[in-house]
């Protein structure tokens, strides 16, 4: 059945291509998101009180959404900020340093190591809990510290948030904009997130030992590495001392049991999306709570409310500008009922559906144009340095081309959460990659050159994979 476009339509998709164009100039987009949800509103709506309310009402529906998202990574920054700062994550990783015995195993080690616990803590703190043990260890060994930057990069920035299975706050985002579910999304992204990873990891480090052999490496150091995260305040170091040598070791044991325990569990009752991200928050809580009081005993009340705030002072920070990006693209689907309280006229499928029908009927669709689009378009998102902020255009775009062909929605939209985490995510955009940059004392531009082409020959070849998939 053929869909006629209305203006409704035609103004959505004229600002879509305004948002990729201010992404590419570098240009913040949400003066342009905005304006989108006014221009939309004023036709749906006709009126300009109902236009206007549509903004905040866009806004609510938004954080509606994603506030598990915010909750869940805010819960684990606050959680890691305690494990910091008693120290129980160097004895948490310290067994894995005596692996770590040549360039090539801290590499890979620290690599592997950061891609696990990215799974369960995000990348940023998971740089911050294993970047003070490993990363002497490996400069001990012989891995320069622009090497165990691009590792931590790579792994944890790259492979882990790309794929996001534990936390779950990317296939969530792309799920909702493309109007699936979290778990399809899931299961699509597996091949691509392997494929993208073990291409991108095996190009860095060969690059890495081929220039070390041609006398072309360039450390980037800008600052000493010998200990990365001194203490350097009265208070810290009393919070350091404050737990035993013997208790640490107790928690940094029983830790990694809970959260081995909520996996099992997970896979047990089949958890999955809000059940399963829940269930790994709750857990999280329980040790921060655990721990402060522990720690910090007749002042522990205080202090659990100054990490929570700690955690979402960051959680907002990360996602302050994916809020009205976000509020304009669920416009396209089940959003516009609920933000204007206006009906798409009779046959319409949601304006993102009807768009990707009407694109069949005119232009040739196929699964490698598909593909080689999403690649783009994920990329071209994740320009501003935030992964997460452009995956929502992804999913819409992958959820129009998906109506197109008439297959693949879910394989187009993981590349598309593919492509803009791996560019936007912290490892090609210098000012996104600063915590690896800051830990190793490695100059941000000198990592993001180093982690350029890698992830150009991943991009390409996941792409051309995607293309087999669909």
């Amino acid at each position: 059945m053929e869909i006629q476009l209305s203006a409704l339509h035609w103004v959505y998709l004229g600002f879509i291509i305004a948002i990729i164009g201010f992404m590419l100039m570098r240009r913040d987009t949400t003066l342009i998101c905005i304006a989108g949800i006014l221009g939309i509103g004023i036709l749906a709506t006709t009126s300009a009180s109902g236009s206007v309310s549509g903004i905040f009402n866009s806004f609510i529906y938004a954080i509606k959404e994603l506030l598990g998202t915010i909750l869940i990574i805010s819960i684990i920054v606050a959680m890691s900020r305690i494990l910091i700062r008693t120290g129980i994550n160097e004895i948490m990783i310290s067994p894995f340093a005596r692996f770590l015995r040549t360039p090539a195993l801290a590499f890979w080690g620290i690599g592997l190591i950061m891609m696990v616990t990215s799974w369960f803590f995000w990348p940023s703190p998971a740089v911050a809990l294993i970047g003070a043990v490993l990363l002497p260890v490996a400069i001990r060994v012989g891995l320069p510290a622009l090497g165990a930057a691009v590792a931590m990069n790579l792994f944890g920035h790259g492979i882990a948030l790309s794929g996001d299975y534990i936390i779950q706050g990317a296939p969530k985002l792309t799920a909702d904009a493309a109007g699936i579910s979290v778990s399809e999304v899931m299961q699509a992204s597996i091949p691509l997130v392997i494929v993208m990873g073990v291409v991108t990891t095996v190009s860095a480090f060969w690059m890495m030992r081929r220039d070390q052999r041609l006398g072309t490496w360039k450390d980037g150091l800008i600052v000493s590495t010998n200990d990365p995260l001194q203490v350097r305040d009265l208070s810290a170091k009393a919070d350091r001392e404050a737990l035993s040598l013997r208790t640490k070791q107790w928690l940094a044991v029983i830790i990694p049991i809970l959260f081995a325990i909520d996996v099992v569990t997970m896979y047990m009752l089949d958890l999955q999306g809000g059940d399963a991200t829940a269930l790994i928050g709750g857990t999280a809580i329980l040790i921060m709570l655990l721990i402060t009081m522990l720690t910090h005993r007749g002042k522990g009340f205080e202090k659990t409310t100054s990490y929570l705030i700690e955690g979402f002072l960051f959680g907002f920070k990360v996602f302050g500008p994916v809020i009205p990006i976000a509020a304009f693209f669920y416009l396209g689907d089940s959003g516009f009922l609920a933000m204007f309280g206006e009906k798409l006229p009779e046959a319409s499928h949601g304006i993102v559906n009807d768009l990707g029908i009407a694109l069949a009927h005119v232009v040739p669709v196929n699964g490698v144009v598909g593909s080689i689009t999403l690649t783009i378009v994920g990329a071209v998102t994740g320009l501003d340095g935030s992964g997460f902020s452009g995956i929502s255009l992804a999913g819409s775009i992958a959820q129009l081309f998906g109506h197109a062909i008439g297959s693949g929605i879910a394989t187009l939209t993981a590349l598309g959460q593919v492509a803009a985490i791996w560019v936007g995510g912290g490892t090609i955009i210098p000012w996104a990659l600063i915590p690896a940059a800051a830990i190793c004392g490695v100059d941000p531009f000198e990592l993001a050159r180093r982690n350029l082409k890698p992830v150009l020959i991943g991009l390409a070849v996941t792409t051309v994979v995607t293309m087999f998939l669909i």
